[in-house]
């Protein structure tokens, strides 16, 4: 018997989310650099497993690992499924948690960064960033149905939404060489206090 949405909605997709939150809270980027290679190794990664694997292996790691084909179960338990709302034959959307964790880790940092430097929300990097990786998925999904169905690796489109946007809007507004290296804004040190100059008689 299928799982029906109140199975998939219920302790299982629970757990994952909270997986999720747990790992953005306590893991942290410490600078744009780190996010980047991070992101550029995961998004060769994400290509590799889905597409070129093919050529080695006659069929897509990736895909196969991510619905548990080879296994006889459910899927392994590292990635969402979502009921396609308009679909009749009841199916399903899957995204991993790496899709969702490591561009998070960046979006996360964006955030930091904002509360640090006192940032509006419009000034800031976290709604562009936000907004960036929901466009991302968006092309994701619109991708997934052009190709029929056939697995797409959304690190593919969501790196570069994500990353671009932080990358674009930080060179623009001068900030991209603190977030780079520093990740954080410039603070006098709280060791040292200044003293007021003596004022001339």
């Amino acid at each position: 018997m299928l799982p029906g949405p109140t199975n998939v909605f219920g302790g299982t997709f629970s757990m994952g989310i909270a997986l999720i939150i747990t790992v953005l809270q306590i893991v942290r980027v410490p600078n744009l650099k780190v996010g980047t290679v991070l992101l550029g190794c995961a998004f060769l990664y994400d290509i590799f497993w889905v597409f070129v694997s093919k050529w080695w292996f006659h069929e897509s790691v990736m895909i196969v690992v991510a619905r548990g084909d080879k296994s006889g179960e459910d899927g392994i338990p590292v990635l969402l499924k979502i009921p396609r709302m308009f679909d009749p034959w009841g199916g399903y959307s899957v995204i991993g948690f790496g899709d969702i964790i490591l561009p998070g880790l960046v979006v996360a940092f964006s955030l930091r960064y904002d509360w640090m430097t006192k940032k509006s929300l419009r000034a800031g990097y976290f709604v562009w960033a936000m907004t960036a990786y929901g466009l991302g998925l968006l092309v994701t999904y619109v991708a997934l149905n052009l190709m029929d169905g056939h697995g797409q690796p959304a690190l593919l489109y969501i790196v570069p939404f994500t990353l671009g946007t932080i990358i674009t809007l930080g060179k623009k507004r001068g900030d991209l060489k603190t977030l780079w290296t520093r990740g954080e804004p410039e603070r006098p040190c709280p060791h040292v206090q200044l003293q007021p100059l003596e004022q001339k008689e």
